[in-house]
């Protein structure tokens, strides 16, 4: 191996190491962007299973205690059924 192919087999290496840095960056940026959304959308989902609901915040402003409301009615109904 002579000193130019040395010389570009180090070039080709850094490029490489940093293509592969750059994609580890842009992997992480996706990844930031859409774990948020994915796992609102398993809450959300888990949530449907145990039946609840998500609720869109600007509405609970309308509704702040309807949700408490439903709550304490779930809580009543279980008590009576233990109860029995």
């Amino acid at each position: 191996m002579t000193i130019h192919e040395s010389s570009d087999l180090l070039k080709k290496v850094e490029r490489y190491e940093a293509a592969v840095k750059e994609l580890e960056a842009a992997h992480e940026a996706v990844r930031e962007v859409l774990i948020e959304p994915i796992l609102f959308a398993r809450w959300q989902q888990l949530g449907a299973q145990l039946g609840f609901a998500a609720v869109d915040p600007a509405r609970q402003r309308d509704e702040p205690n309807r949700d408490l409301q439903q709550l304490n009615q779930q809580i009543s109904a279980m008590s009576e059924s233990w109860a029995h």
